[in-house]
């Protein structure tokens, strides 16, 4: 499988259960870029919160989003891959503030196909409880915004196969 390198900094982002933790270290490989877990990011308090299944709040994602825009930043012009829910159009607008150059890849499905496959999660902190606040929560890209959307159905290679090829679709030059 050929790599595609990339100098953007990529970010892969959805509602929970959507595969971005699967996706993005296979996006990264195949663009030849690191990649960073998003959930690394998140202050122990914010975890805590949502292993009890409470929804963070806008002031909790905070600290989170400039973490993770602060790694982005650092990767701007060498590429990367970076996983966040980025739900919220504040949230990418706050994350392309810190690293003006950022593509998201929004990681898009039907609802019952994503609450099946966090059902069989193991080890996560994110309860499929909080699923109905994370779409409530969505605001999916709008055109302005530089990304693509990406159905999950399918399994993992063929997603990232779609990934790429939407990456490279960006790419092109608009005649």
């Amino acid at each position: 499988m050929q790599q595609v390198r990339t100098p953007h900094v990529v970010v892969v982002m959805g509602v929970a259960g959507t595969g971005k933790t699967t996706i993005g270290p296979l996006l990264a490989a195949r663009l030849g870029v690191p990649y960073a877990e998003g959930d690394d990011f998140h202050p122990q308090a914010n975890i805590a919160k949502m292993t009890a299944g409470t929804p963070l709040s806008d002031e909790d994602r905070l600290p989170w989003l400039d973490a993770i825009g602060r790694w982005a930043h650092e990767r701007d012009g060498l590429g990367g891959v970076v996983s966040s829910s980025a739900l919220k159009r504040a949230y990418r607008d706050r994350l392309r503030a810190a690293a003006p150059g950022v593509v998201f890849v929004h990681l898009t499905g039907d609802r019952a196909l994503i609450e099946e496959r966090m059902s069989h999660r193991q080890g996560h902190f994110m309860p499929t409880a909080l699923l109905d606040s994370q779409f409530a929560t969505l605001q999916p890209l709008e055109s302005d915004e530089a990304g693509v959307r990406v159905d999950v159905a399918g399994g993992p290679d063929e997603i990232t196969g779609r990934a790429v090829a939407a990456l490279r679709s960006l790419e092109r030059p608009s005649r």
